[in-house]
């Protein structure tokens, strides 16, 4: 790497304000839950708050969909007109969320060069997605997007680094940092505490960075494919709208010089997966409206050897153990989900996603059913996983319980 692709940023915040009015969950949470959305407009009211400034993934479709997004952009200049934000040029936020089960998960706020970005199967960019990108939800973003002054984010993107020489850093010195907030996230979000970091504390994080990147293909040796510098975790599809408004920009615009335009970047959050508060949780799978023997034979003759990834299936009553083949993928995942895309090609049966054990075990009991309990994703195979495979099979892990998800708090102007 020739340079950094994670940069600090012009960073606005709200001044003067209820920050625990302003600070809203992001935009793809609670997608059937409209209660959960119109208790965070009553709570705002109308003081500032970034639920003026978003549209919830409830909300799309709505009769007033087209209204909304013209409103948001006008609330956005009117925002920036009335003097609402302070701006920190030049600057990352360092950021503590206190958690439910009372961790705490630390990230560092800046902004990501786009260029150094790609969502698409079999990218080799330095930033990547985890998973695969449904192009139909990139277009309502886009329209969001295109007329907004302003970008707010709630993309958290990761980094694999065993040894914390990027942001634990940062931590050990916080008490000297300048605080920007610290306050209870509505909605049982829990509690945040932001600090700046700015001057020779931005400068010494991109030293860090510097070096980080440019031996971050030490850790992949032997590895097929090309080596990653970061990986983003959740907010995907809003960095791939970003991106896709940058592509737009640069086709609209030929011949024109625009590595400094702001649409370039896009605001994000950086955490590292090798935190102790950084949780992944395996999303289990379960087979309904299938003949249950014949799919788990078909699995064993097809993707079983000896030594390879443990997974527990369940039919009815009984259960048993499969050890999936490792040169098929670098994930248990990987194996399954392949052969069951394939597998369900040809014969009947409707995959779903589960969560929970429990959940898992007891619906495997229903006739013509068979669930299959995946083993916690190991936190070094995420990188490895993409490098090697390309994005991750759809719900693959999860990061987190919904409340857990990014707030949207920082901002920058992007036209």
């Amino acid at each position: 790497m020739d340079q950094n692709v994670f940069l600090p940023a012009n960073i606005l915040l709200p001044k003067g304000c209820d920050m625990a009015k302003w600070a809203v969950i992001a935009c793809d949470q609670f997608t059937s839950d409209q209660a959960y959305w119109d208790r965070v407009r009553a709570f705002a009211g109308d003081a500032p708050s970034t639920i003026h400034l978003i549209l919830p993934e409830a909300e799309l479709g709505s009769e007033r969909e087209t209204e909304e997004v013209e409103e948001i952009n006008r609330s956005m200049a009117r925002y920036l007109a009335d003097g609402v934000f302070q701006e920190y040029p030049d600057s990352y936020v360092y950021v503590e969320r206190g958690m439910e089960d009372g961790s705490v998960r630390p990230g560092l706020v800046g902004m990501v060069d786009l260029d150094a970005y790609e969502y698409t199967p079999g990218a080799t960019s330095p930033i990547r997605a985890t998973e695969r990108t449904v192009a139909e939800r990139i277009p309502p973003r886009q329209r969001v997007r295109r007329g907004a002054p302003i970008e707010l984010p709630h993309v958290l993107m990761l980094c694999d680094d065993h040894e914390k020489v990027l942001i634990e850093p940062i931590a050990a010195i916080k008490d000297r940092l300048p605080k920007l907030y610290d306050f209870e996230l509505m909605e049982g979000g829990g509690h945040i505490t932001g600090w700046l970091v700015a001057g020779q504390d931005a400068e010494d994080f991109n030293a860090r960075l510097t070096e980080y990147s440019a031996r971050v293909g030490e850790k992949y040796q032997g590895l097929k494919g090309t080596p990653m510098v970061f990986a983003v975790g959740d907010g995907n599809h809003s960095l791939a709208t970003a991106k896709s408004c940058y592509e737009e920009l640069k086709k609209n615009h030929p011949g024109e010089d625009l590595s400094r335009h702001p649409a370039r970047y896009a605001l994000v959050e950086l955490e590292n997966i090798h935190d102790a508060a950084q949780v992944f949780e395996p999303i289990h799978r379960v087979v309904f409206r299938t003949e249950p023997e014949k799919l788990l034979r078909a699995l064993e003759e097809s993707c079983c050897a000896p030594g390879g990834f443990p997974v527990r299936w369940y039919i009815g009553e009984r259960t048993g153990e499969l050890s999936l083949d490792r040169t098929k993928s670098e994930l248990a995942v990987g194996v399954l989900q392949h052969f069951l895309d394939e597998y369900l090609k040809e014969h009947p049966g409707e995959i779903d996603y589960i969560h929970d054990d429990d959940a898992l075990i007891s619906l495997a009991r229903k006739e013509n059913a068979i669930g299959f309990l995946l083993p916690a994703m190991e936190k070094s195979q995420l990188f490895r996983g993409v490098i090697a495979d390309g994005v991750l099979p759809r719900k693959t892990f999860s990061m987190g319980h919904s409340r857990e998800k990014r707030y949207y708090l920082e901002g920058r102007k992007i036209r």
